[in-house]
């Protein structure tokens, strides 16, 4: 892909504010999540048992809309969501995601477990906005899914990296076998080897141009695409 596609942190909360106005945060939500659902039943069509674990900003927004999706796509999803904001956005997304007999773990899922009772674990905790050091409250769980012998599944950004200079530790950061970009990958996506998928269908030609973005096609009807 041309160098033009890699997205800087400044460029991507831009570019976010600029869909916001035009779709609302709700709109694009949804349709950020269904893609990073459809990657996955593209990527992982065996791993049924899959665990979001939700952070409190709209990345965590995307992974519960992507649990919904999945739910519906015949998958067995639950979901770890350990700091919910109260505003009426998520509340109604984890309304959303109740109403779908999708269970909320009470406390944080241990190694063994996460080995044992997942095939998948889908990682959106944080988004482009973060900042490091990771909080507290997150510590316990991105160091149990950095040491967990599970696959895992990133959507957007891996949790923990740099939004531009990837991971801040290599033999201490979160190593994705997969990665969901929407928009457009961010430029730590540079540093990741896996299984990387484009997702979110909702570009407009003028703002392809304006930020001088080279993305690939989207298959047929599809709303993801393998890079």
């Amino acid at each position: 892909m041309h160098p033009h596609s890699y997205l800087k942190q400044s460029e991507a909360i831009a570019l976010d504010e600029e869909l916001f106005d035009y779709f609302g945060v709700e709109q694009l939500m949804e349709l950020a999540g269904l893609s990073c659902a459809s990657a996955i039943a593209e990527g992982f069509p065996e791993s049924k048992n899959v665990l979001i674990v939700v952070g409190p900003g709209n990345n965590g927004g995307d992974g519960l809309v992507c649990a919904r999706h999945l739910k519906m796509f015949g998958y067995a999803p639950e979901i770890f969501y350990p700091k919910r904001p109260s505003k009426v956005l998520y509340e109604n997304l984890t309304k959303q995601c109740e109403l779908f007999e999708i269970p909320f773990l009470t406390t944080c899922p241990v190694i063994e477990d996460l080995n044992s009772k997942f095939s998948l674990v889908v990682d959106a905790l944080f988004g482009f906005s973060f900042k490091a050091p990771v909080r507290q409250e997150f510590t316990e769980i991105i160091n149990n899914m950095m040491h967990m012998s599970t696959p895992c599944c990133s959507i957007d950004i891996p949790s923990g990296w740099d939004v531009e200079n990837g991971p801040l530790d290599l033999n201490n950061s979160l190593k994705p076998a997969m990665l969901i970009s929407l928009s457009a990958p961010k430029l730590c996506a540079r540093f990741f080897h896996g299984i990387h998928y484009l997702g979110g269908r909702f570009i407009a030609p003028a703002l392809v141009k304006k930020y001088k973005l080279n993305l690939p096609n989207y298959p047929s009807t599809q709303n993801c695409v393998r890079l």
